[in-house]
């Protein structure tokens, strides 16, 4: 499986389902009929993705945004920005400072403004799409999921269960520090809350 292949699942899965539970079955249902080497390679183009938009600079975007907590959360917000197609990925992991361009945030932002009421389809969060490999991995082989994290290791990845970000380390509590950094995020959540 190459890169394109594994997009197309991701946006395929998108197109094909409705709702978090029924993608990360479908992503599933595809893998699990697939040889292991191609979900060791579909495992690989994930860990390629998460390690792209694991940075301070995308953490700080999203906690501007009041879209995470703790460290979970900001882990499953990775992976949430993963399923949301190459399109948007690549956009956004290119510069974080267009996350609050992306629909569904935009849309997540108005729900907390208002406090209306809100789904887990509403959260910037998808737990499940993370362990979708894994668990195909264990269904078509038969093997543990520390077989798949080997066969990762031995392709140079190095594997996190939580974020571990490599650019520069920064304060996203510090306001100045987020505005300059951040200044399209920050003026969209200003003027969302009327403080502008």
């Amino acid at each position: 499986m190459d890169i394109d292949e594994f997009w197309h699942l991701i946006e395929e899965s998108a197109r094909e389902t409705t709702g978090k539970v029924a993608r990360a079955q479908w992503l599933h249902e595809r893998l699990v009929t697939r040889p292991a080497e191609d979900i060791i390679d579909y495992a690989s183009w994930m860990e390629v993705a998460r390690r792209r938009v694991d940075t301070h600079l995308m953490g700080g975007a999203a906690s501007a945004l009041h879209l995470v907590g703790g460290m979970d959360s900001v882990w499953y917000f990775y992976s949430w920005v993963i399923s949301l197609g190459r399109e948007t990925f690549e956009r956004v992991t290119s510069d974080p400072d267009t996350l609050m361009d992306v629909p569904e945030i935009r849309r997540f932002n108005l729900i907390q403004r208002d406090r209306a009421p809100r789904t887990d389809e509403d959260l910037p969060e998808f737990e499940a799409f993370g362990y979708v490999a894994g668990m195909a991995w264990e269904q078509a082989t038969g093997r543990d999921r520390g077989a798949l994290d080997a066969a990762l290791e031995a392709r140079g990845h190095e594997l996190h269960a939580l974020p571990d970000p490599t650019d520069e380390e920064w304060d996203s509590d510090d306001e100045e520090e987020s505005a300059r950094r951040l200044p399209r995020t920050n003026r969209y959540i200003r003027e969302l809350y009327g403080r502008a």
